[in-house]
Formats: structure tokens, sequence, C-alpha cells
């Protein structure tokens, strides 16, 4: 077998795994509080990734200013989107929460332009925006006129909090480039953001004793450690290294489409027409974005070369 089809493999396991981690930490968060899951999680992801480096590529210890950046970065990537986009799903569909992660690129997009002063914004681009706003705003409007949770709302919040951190976080990772590896990297940070996140649930009283967290959501943990930060990872990296960017990133399309469908038949998540025409126009909206995004990379790397 090829790289090449080993590539493809890596991307249908890619596309496939991190659409059903939306589901896994649904069932998780059932029965435990979602800050304490998602610390629980990163706290033994961050230490296996971190004892890997340290005793078997015997790694040296980052510097004060390295340390300082992941510090920074732990912040938005694993308190505020990892950790919130769990705490999201106590009120809000698996599959719900996986299509507003889906909007990251039209944020990054938009982070840029308001706060980067970066203007070189395609009108290819704004109507994937604008796509992409309407594909999520006929999703919320059916579920204004409909019964739901108490929270909904709040969890529609958290979840695009998390978004946006997760966005902002891609900027600030390509703009301050940690010299590290970066395994190496999203372990420190992984422990930096369970260290935070216990002390928002210890210190909130929202936290159950560890004997307590029931079976179901200890096997979500596991899942989530093993299926969707490990083995994942490495299929994602191998996938970017052996297909072109455009088809790796295919796996940003189908996991809203894998998490709803999965929620359906395991979480008894409804889906509607309108749910279904939301999310194909949504998703619509973020393809053109990103296709517009890497042709302005493109454009600029030419002009660079020109220069």
């Amino acid at each position: 077998m090829s790289s090449k089809q080993k590539a493809y493999i890596a991307l249908v396991i890619t596309s496939i795994v991190w659409g059903t981690t939306w589901v896994a930490m649904k069932f998780g968060v059932k029965n435990m509080p979602a800050l304490q899951l998602a610390a629980i999680r990163q706290l033994i992801g961050g230490t296996l990734f971190l004892g890997y480096f340290f005793l078997v590529r015997k790694e040296a210890m980052p510097t004060n200013k390295q340390l300082k950046q992941l510090f920074f970065l732990s912040i938005f990537t694993f308190v505020f989107a990892n950790g919130f986009s769990t705490w999201s799903l106590q009120y809000i569909p698996s599959g719900l929460g996986a299509l507003i992660g889906a909007l990251y690129p039209l944020c990054v997009v938009i982070i840029e332009y308001f706060f980067y002063n970066n203007k070189n914004i395609s009108p290819i681009a704004i109507i994937g925006i604008v796509l992409g706003i309407a594909g999520i705003g006929t999703v919320f409007y059916e579920n204004a006129f409909t019964q739901h949770n108490d929270g909904f709302f709040f969890g529609i919040g958290l979840a695009i909090i998390a978004t946006l951190s997760w966005s902002y976080s891609t900027i600030s990772i390509a703009r301050q480039k940690v010299k590290m590896n970066p395994y190496f990297g999203l372990g420190w940070q992984m422990l930096f953001g369970s260290l935070m996140m216990f002390v928002l649930t210890y210190g909130s009283g929202n936290h159950i004793p560890w004997v307590d967290v029931p079976a179901v959501s200890w096997m979500a943990i596991l899942y989530l450690i093993v299926a969707g930060s490990i083995i994942t990872f490495i299929a994602f990296i191998y996938s970017m290294k052996y297909l072109p960017t455009a088809v790796a990133s295919l796996y940003a399309y189908i996991n809203p489409i894998v998490a709803i469908s999965i929620g359906t038949f395991l979480l008894n998540e409804h889906i509607t027409p309108k749910l279904i025409i939301g999310t194909v126009i949504t998703l619509v909206g973020v393809y053109i974005v990103n296709k517009a995004m890497k042709k302005q990379i493109v454009k600029e790397l030419a002009e660079t070369e020109n220069i």
C-alpha cells in the first residue's frame, strides 16, 4: 500500500473519529460536570504526551519564554475552546455543537479583519461568511420556536465562545511560532489547561468525587484520550503530510455530519429538514471561505517571491 493510499485511510479516520468525539463528550457530560470531565481528559492526555517526550525522547525542559507562550495559548485552546465546547454539550445537541465548531475558518477571517487589520478579504470570502451565518441562523431560528432544554441559549453562547477562542488560538500559534515539537507543546498546553479547569471546577464547587464518576463517563474520557487525542492527531498529521491541503482539510466538513448522524441514533437527537438545510448552507459557506483563504495565501506568496 502506497503512502498516498495510507493517507486517504488516515483522512477517513480523522473525519469519522473527530466527528464521534462530540457524541462521546455528550455521553460523558450526562453524568458529571463538563469542566471536570475536560480537566481529567486533558490532565491524563497531557501527562501521556509529556511522559513520552521526557522519558522516551529525552526532551529538554522548555525555556521560561516558551512556557509563558504555551500557558497563554492553553487558555484559549484548552480552557475556552475545549473546555467550553464540552460544557456547551450539557445544553445543546452534539451535532449542533460540531456545526458551530465548523465555523472556525469564518471566525479566523473576521478576527483577522477586525483585530489584526487584515483587509484582504475577497468578495468570495464575504459570500462564504454570509452563507455560513445564514446557515447557522436557519438552525437557530428553528430551535428558537421549539421546545428545548433549560440553558439552550447559554449552551449556544458557550459553543460560540469556544469557536472564537479556537480561531484566536489558531491565529496566535501562527503568529507566535513557538519553536518546539508541536506535540510536546500540545502536552504542555493540555497540562496547563487541565490545571486551570480544575481550579474552576473546585473553586465553583461544581464537581463530584473521582470515585463517583460513573463508568460511562470514564469510558468517554478514555475514548476521547486514545481515539480523539492520540490516534486521530497521528492520522491527521499523516494525511496533511501526503495529501494536498485542500483534500486533507475535508475532515472539517465531514465532522458535523458524522456528529449529527451518530447523535441521532445513539442520543435520539432529532434531525429536521431545516437542520439539514442549515447544515448544508453552513458547510458550503465554510468551504467557500476556506478556499478563498487558501487562494489569498498562494497569491501573497507569489507576490512575495516577485519582490
